[in-house]
């Protein structure tokens, strides 16, 4: 990315990108969480755990933002997808 800064490092641990279709996004007075899952009926998976700054957070929502625009511009209107609501799905501990 044009914004990243300069010798932005991959942790070691990290082995490359994983598939969500479902977040969960909740806050409290200093933070949001961002909690990304892959979910494929009957089960699914944690993928990706995230926690901000309300305003970086912010921040990422202006950039998503941004870039949904120029996807839209480029491709065409983005239909949006049914909401995936099952009750025998969900965070288990």
């Amino acid at each position: 990315m044009a914004n990243e800064p300069q010798g932005l490092k991959i942790a070691d641990n990290f082995s490359g990108a994983e598939y969500t279709n479902l977040a969960n996004i909740s806050h409290n007075k200093e933070e949001f969480h961002i909690v990304f899952a892959n979910v494929m009926s009957p089960s699914g998976r944690v993928v990706a755990k995230l926690i901000s700054s309300p305003a970086h957070f912010k921040r990422m929502i202006m950039a998503m933002n941004e870039n949904l625009k120029r996807y839209e511009d480029a491709f065409g209107n983005i239909q949006e997808a049914d909401l995936m609501i099952e009750k025998e799905i969900g965070f288990k501990e």
